[in-house]
């Protein structure tokens, strides 16, 4: 935070700003990898695909590609991101729930991975093979697999769970003569070779998510027995290891829902099956920081107020859902150093022109007065892919930082900050007498 202000990537001209910890991010990278490989057999082949959608920022990708992570993937926009980032075809997964045909044209063409989401989308991957199958006729160059909801029940979240009865994701298992259809659809076709499913996510208990997975690999096994031979060699076990919001504690870790998983699904690991996983928040949530400087110090009702430039455009989430998106916040004063004194209750605002715009409200901390600075923690997931463009408020500039041997810390700029130029642009500013002129020819 010092060295921020001192390098002048806060202050009054720059009043928010997103902050990624390089270092961490590497060890997060690493933590994934040791987990997983102190569970799978050796020789196991291991995709661990980062869900693009937490963190969509070319830089990070290029990141954590180097780090031995590939891309998960669900729009052309995200999988343009993976390109750009220098992931190979060969380390991206598609899960969109609506691939068009082109865009299932275009990965099959790259031999990007893809989870078929259901029937009809089945149905156009047969349509684009039957006109070209693939290499030599043998098959699509790209893995294809089916995703599948085991409908075991969703977390404290409702609308991030994904294994509900309704859920719009992949096939329903448990409806009526789904999972026969699921295993005619993969003896019918011996190019389908991976099963997909995705349980966890944010306020899903660790036992839920073992049990999707132990569901998904049984149907596995159920289709490998009535096709007599391995045909789905891979599982794709999804991502949504929940992050602990309320300390600077890790838990569930990576090592701890691997051995849940080897002691719920053995068979996973006995080196049969090759393996997929999509984590995302879990790999970045701790690793970013966004950071906004308190423009006014007031009081309302008798309660401190801090309005600074962090709130609904970057913590969406938050602002609407604070009871499921609570967000630590750290005080600093103006030189970037932590704030002393007594905790005072106070409300923490963002700067849109609606009351709940609130980063906290009724938090303890040491007073925040006109110039310091207002840190929500654990945001580097989601908080940088959420941006709200309310009151046409900037996306922040995001900037990745490291330690030096020397106590120093180095900056790299890993996103400029929006202009109200570009803002302009994105609203249409190009086409500024586009309505007026259609008025003028609709007079009579």
């Amino acid at each position: 935070m010092r060295a921020a202000v001192e390098q002048g990537l806060l202050g009054p001209r720059t009043p928010i700003v997103g902050l990624l910890d390089v270092t961490g991010i590497r060890e997060s990278a690493a933590a994934l990898r040791a987990a997983f490989g102190e569970v799978v057999a050796p020789g196991t082949p291991v995709l661990h695909a980062f869900a693009v959608k937490a963190t969509p920022l070319v830089p990070v990708l290029r990141l954590l590609h180097e780090e031995g992570v590939g891309a998960e993937v669900a729009s052309p926009g995200e999988l343009a991101l993976a390109r750009a980032a220098g992931i190979p075809p060969a380390r991206v997964v598609l899960d969109s729930p609506a691939k068009t045909p082109a865009e299932l044209r275009e990965a099959l063409a790259l031999g990007i991975a893809v989870n078929a989401d259901n029937p009809q989308e089945l149905e156009r991957i047969d349509a684009l093979l039957a006109h070209d199958p693939g290499p030599a006729a043998g098959g699509p160059l790209s893995p294809v697999g089916i995703r599948v909801n085991p409908q075991l029940g969703g977390g404290s979240i409702g609308a991030l769970s994904t294994a509900t009865a309704t859920s719009k994701f992949g096939v329903a298992l448990r409806d009526e003569g789904a999972r026969a259809w699921v295993v005619r659809a993969f003896l019918d076709r011996p190019w389908l070779t991976r099963l997909h499913a995705h349980t966890g996510s944010q306020g899903i208990p660790l036992s839920l998510m073992t049990r999707g997975v132990a569901e998904t690999y049984a149907l596995a096994e159920e289709i490998n027995e009535r096709a007599g031979r391995r045909q789905i060699d891979t599982l794709d076990i999804g991502g949504g290891l929940p992050v602990n919001f309320s300390s600077e504690t890790t838990d569930p870790t990576f090592a701890r829902y691997a051995r849940a998983l080897r002691e719920a699904v053995p068979g996973l690991f006995d080196g049969r099956y090759g393996l997929v996983t999509e984590f995302g928040r879990s790999l970045l949530a701790r690793h970013g920081t966004v950071v906004a400087r308190v423009e006014y110090a007031k009081s309302a009702g008798g309660r401190p107020v801090a309005v600074t430039h962090a709130g609904v455009q970057v913590a969406t989430r938050t602002v609407y859902a604070p009871g499921s998106w609570p967000l630590r916040i750290a005080a600093y004063d103006a030189q970037g150093r932590p704030k002393r004194g007594p905790e005072v209750v106070q409300n923490v605002a963002g700067p849109a022109c609606f009351a709940g715009d609130l980063l906290a409200e009724g938090r303890a901390l040491p007073l925040l007065e006109q110039g310091d600075y207002a840190a929500a923690l654990d945001t580097g997931a989601y908080y940088f892919a959420h941006h709200y463009a309310y009151n046409s408020l900037a996306r922040p500039g995001v900037h990745g930082f490291v330690r030096d041997g020397s106590g120093g810390v180095t900056f790299a700029t890993v996103r400029e900050a929006q202009t109200p130029a570009e803002i302009v642009a994105e609203a249409g500013g190009e086409h500024a007498r586009a309505l007026a002129g259609l008025a003028v020819r609709a007079r009579p």
